[in-house]
Formats: structure tokens, sequence, C-alpha cells
């Protein structure tokens, strides 16, 4: 990936934005996909006119257009690398398509050309919308900030010009500018796009934060502790692009084995020509053996061997809500034998809900009156605890009376007048004195529980606790138990939120309390991953935002839950949960690991029709028609056995294998 892409942009973004703006790259605005498209139909034309009957020149010129409009890149390219004294696969089957063209199969070498410009095509594709995605990024950090003088005066600046020790002004609704620290003021700050808790964070004097947050309602004096270029946000860009390097020996690996397969193919079709010439063979006689021999060993057959498994096992997946962004990571994920989970968004659904409702004694309120006291005072507020509560009464069917003199005091809670009593709803920490009273011990006794307790006060009179939590997800210990079983090993939660929370769901779900690892930045969650590739594992990640995105990276695969996903995380991962069902996680490994085990059959027959063939063109005489016969039979053959996994019983039998 290009250094340039760690470059500011040059327009701001709302400070109202909670996520990157989406910068997708069109399909058709890249040269590549619009040269496939092109070769793919000129192809699909000139096919139909062929198969019919219809004279040569209706279809030949179509076939030729293919063959320019899909070939010319790829040729360049060989042609390049080989000046460079390199040959790769590409130029290979350019020579091959003309190879064929030059004894009469036109209709092959056409084929091979929309291949490779189709695989060229995605392959572009896939990296201009993870460039897209960095950038983005950046957008969320603001271009400016207000920097105070020590005389107080204000001025602003580019966050780009901020250097440790100065201090900046985040008004309430701005991003903050810089990572630093709190000096003065109090607010909540959405710091999801950072640390992936679902709650807006209490900061006060003394309390760090990090750029791109998103201010709540309070005003805050920030420090600035860490220059533009090392702030968290700015960490994650750079860990992205660095884990996506590392991916780099792979393709390194697939293109000695191209180098050599090409070098190969040369010198053996070089030798079929030759060696009969030396020996007296007839010129036309030793051509076409050559011709034969390149057709028959052309690597259509091993291409088609691999690649209906692995494409009928995405389509499969697609049409079950599972994208997988291509037949590599269908492939690689059924190596899969270690998995990390997040736990906000993903193994929950991310959006808080009121789970209890506790009406203390001598209040003379049940469970619906407090519910419906707390909403009226809370309905004007934006906070997502305060939506949590609105929405549980609603839910109910409450009737939420009105209210009057609104108040919200940020870090607190909220103050107003229902039915003339003056009601109160916050924090229990900020709004009891006595910590041994009942209220305060309910309230305990909540966030013991993993809740978020909140507090309501009648008349300054503790009435009620509710408590406040993230869902989790129905299928979440389900899902972990079947990665459990298909791995052999009890998955890791590597989560942003507290201790405690992350504690008591790695408990609902049956993870182990030594695979619970909570409080984590993005960096934290990397050197998890690492930590476990370090054991030879292959590792899954399995998160949903832009602080999940470089562990997505730096795993061996990753998955991104794809409804409140952010975009950097979607664009990161290798596959994307469309449904937000995560049973299908599990169901998708056993899906590739049943594609590899087609793949495996597929490559022994390939092998056997290829060596077979070749060694009859080289022992005796292949007549061409059977020599194409044999090639294109067993392209069909390996062809129609990896499409066995596009039918819905090859899913429900993966559901099976995984229990």
């Amino acid at each position: 990936m290009p250094s340039a892409l760690l470059q500011r942009p040059g327009r701001a973004v709302p400070a109202v934005s909670r996520t990157a703006p989406r910068r997708r790259t069109r399909v058709f605005a890249l040269a590549e996909a619009r040269w496939a498209a092109a070769a793919l139909v000129l192809f699909l034309v000139a096919l139909p006119l062929q198969l019919t009957g219809a004279p040569a020149w209706s279809w030949g010129p179509l076939y030729a257009a293919a063959y320019i409009t899909g070939g010319w890149e790829p040729a360049w390219a060989g042609l390049t690398a080989l000046r460079e004294k390199t040959l790769d696969v590409d130029l290979l089957m350019i020579v091959a398509a003309i190879g064929a063209a030059s004894i009469g199969q036109v209709m092959d070498g056409a084929l091979l050309i929309v291949i490779f410009a189709t695989s060229g095509a995605l392959e572009a594709l896939a990296t201009a919308r993870t460039q897209d995605a960095v950038r983005g990024l950046l957008d969320l950090a603001p271009t400016t900030a207000t920097r105070l003088a020590d005389d107080g005066s204000e001025s602003t600046v580019a966050t780009g010009d901020l250097v440790v020790g100065d201090t900046v002004l985040v008004r309430p609704g701005e991003r903050v500018g810089a990572d630093g620290r709190v000096l003065t003021g109090a607010s909540e700050v959405d710091q999801a796009t950072i640390t992936g808790e679902p709650l807006p964070v209490a900061k006060e004097a003394g309390d760090e934060v990090f750029a791109g947050t998103l201010n709540g309602t309070g005003a805050l004096r920030v420090k600035v502790e860490r220059d533009a270029s090392d702030s968290v946000i700015a960490r994650i860009v750079a860990m992205v692009e660095e884990a996506s390097e590392t991916k780099a020996p792979t393709q390194l690996f697939i293109e000695k084995v191209e180098q050599r397969y090409s070098l190969g193919m040369v010198f053996a079709t070089l030798a079929v020509f030759l060696v009969p010439l030396a020996f007296g063979a007839e010129l036309t006689g030793s051509l076409l053996r050559a011709m034969t021999f390149m057709i028959v060993a052309s690597p259509c057959a091993v291409v088609l061997a691999t690649m209906p498994p692995l494409l009928s096992a995405i389509a499969n997946a697609g049409r079950h809500g599972v994208l997988v962004k291509s037949a590599v990571v269908m492939e690689c994920l059924g190596h899969v034998d270690a998995v990390a989970l997040d736990k906000t968004g993903t193994l929950t659904e991310g959006t808080p809900r009121v789970t209890d409702i506790r009406p203390l004694d001598g209040s003379g309120l049940d469970q619906d009156s407090l519910l419906a006291l707390a909403a009226a005072a809370e309905h004007p507020s934006e906070h997502p605890l305060a939506r949590a509560v609105v929405d549980a009464a609603r839910t109910r069917g409450l009737a939420v009376a009105g209210m009057r003199d609104f108040t919200s005091t940020p870090g607190i809670g909220v103050t107003a007048t229902v039915d003339g009593h003056a009601v109160a709803v916050g924090a229990p920490a900020r709004l009891l004195d006595d910590t041994e009273n009942g209220a305060a011990r309910t309230a305990a006794g909540l966030e013991d529980g993993g809740r978020t307790a909140v507090l309501v006060l009648r008349d300054g009179v503790p009435v009620g606790v509710l408590g406040v939590a993230d869902r989790l997800r129905p299928d979440a210990a389900a899902t972990v138990a079947a990665l459990t079983t298909l791995t052999g090993r009890t998955p890791m939660l590597v989560t942003g939120d507290n201790p405690r929370a992350a504690a008591r769901l790695a408990a609902e779900v049956g993870i182990t309390s030594d695979g619970v690892h909570a409080g984590l930045l993005p960096e934290d969650k990397v050197e998890s991953v690492r930590r476990l590739e370090a054991q030879g594992r292959k590792v899954l990640v399995l998160g949903d935002g832009v602080n999940d995105a470089p562990a997505l990276a730096a795993a061996h695969t990753g998955i991104a839950m794809g409804r409140a996903g952010s975009d950097l995380a979607l664009e990161t991962a290798d596959a994307v949960v469309v449904r937000d069902e995560l049973a299908t996680v599990p169901t998708v490994i056993a899906l590739s690991r049943a594609a590899r085990r087609l793949v495996v059959q597929n490559l022994v027959i390939a092998a056997v029709f290829i060596s077979g063939l070749v060694i009859w063109d080289l022992a005796g005489h292949l007549p061409l028609p059977l020599g194409v016969l044999g090639h294109e039979g067993s392209t069909v053959i390996v062809g129609l056995n990896g499409l066995r996994l596009l039918r819905d019983a090859a899913w429900t039998r993966a559901a099976k294998d995984m229990r």
C-alpha cells in the first residue's frame, strides 16, 4: 500500500459525523475493470455464434477483439517483466492463447484471456477499496483545532501543527484534535472509533482523550501529549498498512511457483518443437505437435480445478449472509486454528438496553412506574443511556409524562420536573453521598454483574436503580462452542471494554478467564494476535469497529460484522457477515474445509489428465482433436465437481459438520 495514504486529505469533515465518510472507488473507474468487462462481453457474444455454426467472419473478429482488450495489459506487464529477466504466468498465458489461435483453437485462447483479465481487475478493485478505507479513516480526525495561548486567547490552527504541550479547546459536538489529557472541564466522549466501547465515557481533569473521538455536551481543555503523526488514529492507519504488507511473502512464494512453471513450459514447448526438427522431422508436424503440447499442458484444468470449488463456496456463503472477498480468503478460512473475538458489536448487539429495573423499598413505585418516571426525565436527552431508557418505556407501551426545566450535566446526568416532582437520573457515584444505603448497594450489585447502573431520584430521594447493558447476541454461546470444536481451542476475547464487563460476558458465552483480554487499544489487540501467531497459529479475528481494523489486517484471516461495522473494518476484513448472524462464521469455516477437499480431488483429476495427455503427445502421436477433447473434458469434469458446493445442501452439511 502506498505511503501516500498517510497524507491528510485537504477537506474537513463535519464534526457530527461518527464514522469516516465513504470514499468508494467505482468498479468501472478502474481501467483493469473496463478492459476485463469488454473482453468478457466480446467473448460472450462470439461464443454462441461459433457454437451455432455461424460463419467465421461473424465471430472471428469478436474473438480477436477479446484477445486485444483483455490481453494487452497482461502482455505488456509480461514483456516488462521479461525485460527484467523475469518470466511470469501472465505472459505464458498470452503465448498459450496465441498458440491456441494459431492452430485454430481460438475459443480456448479467448477463455484464457478472459479469466486472467477478470482476475487482474478483481485484484485492482480490492487494492483500491482498501486505500479508500484508509483515506476515509484519516477524515475522522479534524483538520483544525482551537489552540489556547497562555493569555487565554484562541487561534485556529491545523492539527498537524500542534505540538506536545499545546493546550486546545474542544467545544461540545467537536472532535478531539489530538491525543492528550484533560486539564479542565467535564464531558462524555464517544470513543467507539478507538476503543470500541458502546457508551460515551465520562471525561474530567486527568483523563486521557484520543484524536478523532467525538465530544459530548461539555467543553474540555486538553493538553496535547502526542504529535499528530503519533496519535492513536495515525497508528491505526500505519498498522493496517504494515499488516497488509506482511502478506507479501505469500505472494512472493506464488510468484516463484509461477516463474518456475512458466520457464518449464517455455523450454518444454521449444524442445517438443526443435528436437524432432533436429532429427529431420517436417516443420509442420513439429509445429503441430508443439502447439498440441502447449494446449494439453496449459494450466486451464489446474485453474478450474482450484477456482470452481472456492467460487461455489463463496456464492453459497453469500446466499447465507457471508461475503467472502476472494477465493484466496475462502481457502485461508479452512486453515484457521485459533479465533480472537471482539466484544461490542460482535458478541453483543452494540446497542445499550435496559436489563434491570429495581424499585427501592419505600418508594411506592413498581417497575413500570419507575421506568416511566425515568423515561420522562430522559426524554429530551441524546445520551445513549437515555435513549435506552426511553426505548425500554416505549417497548413496554408505557405512557411517558410531560416534563419541564430539563437540564443535562456531563458526567452526572439529567434533571427535570415531572408531574410537579424534581426528578434526577444519572450516575450513582455522582448523585449519592452515602455509599452504605440501599440505592448504593443495589447499584454496586448491578455494576458487579457488568451492568451500567442508572440511579433515579425523586425530590432528592432515591426511588430506584436501572441496569443498562449491551445485549448478548442470541447465537453467541453456540458460535463460541462451534468455533471451539472446529479449532480445538476456546476463542480469545479481545475488547476495549472494562475487565468486569468483559469477564461477565465471557462467562456467559463459554470463554475461559485466561482467554479474556480487556481494556485494549488497537495496538494491544494486534499484539494479542501476533502472540498467537508466534505460536504457529492461524488466527481468525472477528470484529466490527475501526479499533478492530489493525487486528483484522494483521490476522491470518479477518471477518467483520457488516450491519454496524465501520468502513475501515469492512474494507480491511477478508470477509463480512452481512446479516450479523454469528452462527454463519463457523459454518463458513466448515464450508471452506469442504472446498479444500474438493480442490485436492480436482487437482488429482487435472494432474492425471494433463500427465496422460502430455505423455501421449511426447511418446506417441496425440491427434489434436483428441488432445483438445481430453483437455476440455478434464476441464468440464473438475468444473462440475467444484460446482457441487453451490447447492444449499452443501451449506447444511457444513453446518452439521461443525457440531
